[in-house]
């Protein structure tokens, strides 16, 4: 098989297979997982692990491939690369997510691939004193993304992406948009994080000001 009938070509998107020339595979991929709405994260993922359960068999076409090939890309993981339960099981997905979406092989043996039993462990809490000398070692964005991760609950992504219309200081509230699962919610915003909040709105508002007389976009 030639390795071009599935790897994707680097910046070109699916839209330029000609209606007489099937999307390659990965471009498929790439496509079904957008039509799903799936994050961009898990895109990169899945596109990543498909394209190395491909090399990893000499570049055959899943579709020539079951259940002892996946089985032996996953085992090669495990032993070979010494990756961990939650890896191994991001890559049975992607493959899994590969047969059944894009190729619609849903086939009695995709459920029985074997998952990694994940090691459970108990999480490592700060106390208030080391979560206040962590932030104290901090300054600027930095300390207010960390302040947020700790006096919300956002996750680093999740305050990172917050924009100005999320925030609202009189109700105190952050709405976080697109967090886990796909899905907003509402958070409280502490008292203290009010006017850190409030300064760094005006700083951006005068960057934004900049662009604009600069031509740069309206965002």
């Amino acid at each position: 098989m030639e390795p071009q009938s599935v790897s994707a070509s680097p910046g070109s998107p699916a839209s330029a297979a000609t209606p007489s020339q099937p999307p390659k595979l990965l471009d498929a991929l790439r496509d079904r997982i957008r039509v799903l709405h799936y994050s961009i994260r898990t895109e990169r993922a899945y596109m990543d692990w498909a394209r190395r359960f491909i090399l990893f068999h000499g570049k055959r076409h899943p579709r020539d491939m079951g259940a002892p090939e996946i089985t032996a890309f996953l085992t090669h993981l495990a032993v070979e690369r010494n990756v961990s339960a939650s890896t191994q099981n991001q890559a049975k997905a992607a493959i899994l997510f590969l047969y059944k979406e894009v190729l619609q092989h849903d086939l009695p043996w995709l459920d029985e691939v074997v998952s990694a039993k994940k090691a459970r462990r108990l999480p490592v809490v700060l106390t208030q004193r080391e979560v206040r000398e962590l932030l104290l070692q901090l300054q600027g964005t930095n300390w207010l993304v960390a302040s947020l991760q700790h006096g919300t609950g956002a996750r680093i992504l999740e305050a990172l992406r917050l924009r100005v219309k999320d925030v609202e200081l009189e109700r105190r509230e952050l709405v976080v948009r697109e967090g886990k699962g796909n899905k907003d919610r509402v958070t409280v915003l502490p008292r203290n994080l009010i006017a850190p909040l409030r300064d760094q709105m005006e700083r951006v508002c005068v960057l934004h000001r900049e662009d604009l007389d600069a031509g740069c976009g309206a965002v």
